[in-house]
C-alpha cells in the first residue's frame, strides 16, 4: 500500500521534475541557475507564450503586441487569467515584479537592454534571435521549463505533418508563394529567413526571393514595386488594421490586380497572428492546417 493518495503516474512525474532540477541554462546572455521546476512564469514575447502553453505551462503574466491589448487570437482561450504585463515594446517591471515569478522568457532582440533588470526579478532566459530560429528558441524555452521531451515530440508531429503536406501538394517545389505583411509604410515580402519561410520550407514549397532580402527577414517593397511579388500564391495580412497598415488602399489599388496570384484566384487572407507575429510551434501547426485548406 503506498502511504500517499497521489496517483503513481503523477507521483514519478513529479520525481522526475525535481530531479531535473536545479539545472543550469546557457542562452543569448550567459547561463542562468533555475533552482526548481518553474511554477510562475512571465514571458515578455508571442513565440515565449506561444512555446509555454503548447508544452502545457500557463505563465502567470506575459505581453501584448503594439497593436492590440489582447493576446494573440489562436492563444486566446487558453490565455484566459494570465495577468497582462505591458507590451512587447514596453514590458511593465513593476508588474512583473509584483507578480513574484520564478522564470521570465524572452529573447535578446526584443529586450537586451532590460535583463540585467529581469534577471534581478527572478531567473531569465533569452534566445538569441527570431524568426527563423523558432524551433531552436521552442528547445531552450522547454529546457529551461523542464519539459524537453514534450518539446521534441512535438516538434517531430509538426515535421511529420509538414512534409505529409507537402506529398498532398505534389511537386510542392513547382509552387512559389510570396507572403506579404502590411505594417504601415513598406510592404514587407517574408524572406527564407523567416518564421514563415521555415514553415514553406518544411513543406518543400518554394518563397519568392527579392534582392535586398539576403539574409534577411524581410525585403521591403513600396507599393510601386508590389509586382515583384509575383509568386504562384500571394498570403498577406495586416499587423494591425487594415487601413491604418495599408492594405486597404494597395488592394484597392492598380497594381494588385497584376499580380498574378490576384488574377488567378490565389491570393489569400491569412490571420497575421498565426502566419506572422505568434513565431512559436502552435502558430507553425495552425499554419500547416490553413495551407492544407487553401492550397489542396
Amino acid at each position: 500500500m503506498r502511504g500517499s493518495d497521489e496517483p503513481e503516474g503523477s507521483a514519478q512525474t513529479s520525481a522526475a521534475a525535481d530531479a531535473a532540477f536545479p539545472r543550469t541554462v546557457e542562452h543569448a546572455m550567459g547561463s542562468t541557475e533555475i533552482p526548481a521546476e518553474p511554477e510562475r512564469v512571465v514571458v515578455l514575447d508571442t513565440g515565449e507564450l506561444d512555446s509555454a502553453l503548447a508544452l502545457g505551462v500557463t505563465p502567470v503574466g506575459a505581453v501584448t503586441t503594439d497593436v492590440s491589448e489582447q493576446f494573440l487570437s489562436y492563444l486566446a482561450e487558453d490565455a484566459e487569467g494570465i495577468d497582462v504585463v505591458g507590451t512587447i515594446a514596453e514590458p511593465d517591471l513593476e508588474a512583473i515584479a509584483a507578480l513574484q515569478p520564478d522564470l521570465i522568457l524572452s529573447n535578446s532582440v526584443r529586450h537586451e537592454d532590460i535583463y540585467d533588470q529581469l534577471a534581478q526579478i527572478a531567473p531569465t532566459v533569452f534566445a538569441a534571435d527570431l524568426g527563423d530560429t523558432w524551433k531552436e528558441n521552442f528547445l531552450l524555452d522547454a529546457e529551461a521549463l523542464g519539459k524537453e521531451e514534450e518539446a521534441e515530440e512535438l516538434l517531430g508531429d509538426y515535421e511529420q505533418q509538414a512534409a505529409e503536406l507537402g506529398e498532398a501538394i505534389g511537386d510542392a517545389g513547382a509552387t512559389t508563394i510570396s507572403p506579404l505583411r502590411f505594417v504601415g509604410g513598406p510592404i514587407r515580402a517574408y524572406q527564407p529567413q523567416s518564421f514563415i519561410g521555415t514553415v514553406l520550407a518544411d513543406i518543400g514549397l518554394d518563397l519568392v526571393e527579392l534582392p535586398g532580402g539576403e539574409g534577411a527577414t524581410f525585403a521591403e517593397l513600396g507599393e510601386e514595386q508590389l509586382t515583384q511579388a509575383n509568386g504562384d500564391v500571394v498570403l498577406y495580412s495586416s499587423y494591425g488594421s487594415a487601413d491604418e497598415s495599408g492594405e486597404a488602399a494597395v488592394v484597392a489599388g492598380p497594381l494588385w490586380s497584376r499580380l498574378p496570384a490576384v488574377q488567378n484566384g490565389r491570393a489569400y487572407a491569412v490571420d497575421d497572428d498565426v502566419f506572422y507575429t505568434g513565431i512559436g510551434l502552435r502558430a507553425a501547426t495552425l499554419q500547416l492546417e490553413q495551407l492544407r485548406d487553401l492550397l489542396l
